[in-house]
């Protein structure tokens, strides 16, 4: 049975800008073609961690059929509902932490732009990967993309808060984010601000535990699962210290 879902408001804050913030583009297009490459056996299922408005989840569907996607905001997952591509994305209220389901077990599951992050502490980390391993049929793979906290570190330069902006193909669009990393903290906050063409603005703040490829490794190894590989983005690059988001891959013995 699954049981309270425990939201943590990023819908709320979120789910009318979202789109706007991780366009439905090119990269979300490599994204899936990169997990459509690495699914073991889409004839077995495939379940989506954070489905979020479907960003990746509708364009994998074409590629390997039907998706489970979870996510415990129903803003962000009436989105999805309401997108016409999202015919083959079933859409899920659940808790990743504790979600059980009656299929025996889907050969792909995957969390990808920083879910696992939002998990804030390592416990809730291990629980959620625990939990997709369970859901893993034998010989299934797991991808997760989460931040990667040297690159953050490196990016605040030894201070506690530094400001980024970042500009957007659209003219006259951008992001501006207040970032805060004291040092020592496990915990990442960032207020951000979108800027429209027209002058208006977005705000919206979010909190993160940063890991590295090490600390889910061991979260992995923990659920039972192998190892396979890091990697620098969906392009599968090699991994480094100086790219702000990793991506892992994770084997469940056949």
């Amino acid at each position: 049975m699954n049981g309270h879902v425990d939201d943590i408001g990023y819908g709320k804050q979120f789910a009318t800008w979202y789109d706007r913030l991780f366009p439905k583009d090119g990269n979300a297009l490599t994204t899936a073609e990169t997990l459509a490459r690495l699914h073991p056996d889409p004839d077995q299922g495939t379940l989506e961690f954070g489905v979020g408005t479907g960003r990746i989840a509708i364009p994998l569907s074409q590629k390997v059929g039907r998706i489970v996607g979870l996510d415990s905001s129903p803003e962000m997952l009436a989105l999805l509902a309401k997108d016409p591509a999202s015919a083959d994305v079933t859409g899920v209220h659940a808790d990743i932490r504790t979600h059980s389901h009656d299929h025996h077990g889907y050969a792909l599951v995957y969390a990808v732009c920083g879910l696992l992050s939002m998990l804030l502490t390592p416990e809730d980390q291990q629980r959620a990967v625990q939990q997709a391993a369970r859901l893993l049929a034998p010989g299934g793979r797991l991808v997760i993309e989460t931040g990667n906290r040297p690159a953050v570190e490196a990016m605040h330069e030894g201070l506690a808060r530094t400001t980024l902006f970042t500009p957007y193909p659209e003219p006259g669009t951008g992001l501006q984010t207040h970032s805060t990393l004291p040092p020592g903290s496990d915990l990442w906050q960032c207020s951000h601000v979108w800027y429209e063409a027209d002058g208006t603005t977005r705000v919206g703040s979010e909190l993160a535990r940063l890991t590295n490829p090490d600390e889910v490794d061991a979260y992995a190894v923990e659920a039972g699962l192998a190892p396979e590989a890091h990697y620098a983005d969906w392009q599968l690059s090699p991994y480094t210290s100086q790219y702000p988001m990793f991506v892992a891959t994770y084997r469940k013995n056949a």
